[in-house]
């Protein structure tokens, strides 16, 4: 018995032939399809997460400029009052950030669950484990965009930080 099982150990172990057993070529292939649907979902959640990115990013630009150029206008004596242009300046900037921190959390809660399913799968043996999972480029840049609205709007509201 104990031998037979060591032998089924080994032919599952060897290399997949054309000559190879249908059944365990099928589900090698399988497994295979399964684990690049995987990388697939992943890369589509990276896509939804820049388009988060790029929408926050025009948001907070946006209100950041609008904010600024009434401000110098205000300066410059061409304005009384700019106070309504600034309180847009700093929804448009508050908005984005708030986008961004909702599509963020969107983003790691649904990267959590497709990492412990990979996982499930993996040790049922649906699929191989040989591709890493790394942590998302995407991810980090929104980070980075994340600190730098926060920095706006800090600066905009008290008149200052690093980019008052």
């Amino acid at each position: 018995m104990e031998r037979s099982t060591d032998m089924a150990n080994a032919r599952r172990k060897s290399p997949i032939m054309a000559a190879s057993d249908p059944d365990r070529t099928s589900v090698e292939l399988s497994s295979r399809r399964t684990g690049m649907s995987f990388q697939r979902t992943r890369m589509s959640a990276d896509r939804t997460l820049m388009s988060v990115i790029r929408t926050s990013l025009a948001l907070i630009g946006f209100g950041f400029t609008i904010f600024q150029l009434f401000e110098k206008l205000r300066e410059a004596g061409a304005l009384a009052s700019a106070h309504a242009a600034r309180n847009f300046g700093i929804t448009l900037v508050a908005l984005g950030i708030g986008m961004l921190v909702l599509g963020i959390v969107y983003h790691v809660q649904f990267m959590l669950g497709l990492r412990h399913e990979r996982h499930a799968m993996r040790a049922q043996g649906l699929i191989h484990g040989e591709s890493r999972f790394p942590v998302s480029l995407t991810l980090l840049t929104a980070a980075a965009l994340l600190l730098i609205g926060i920095a706006a709007i800090v600066s905009m509201i008290f008149n200052a930080g690093p980019l008052g």
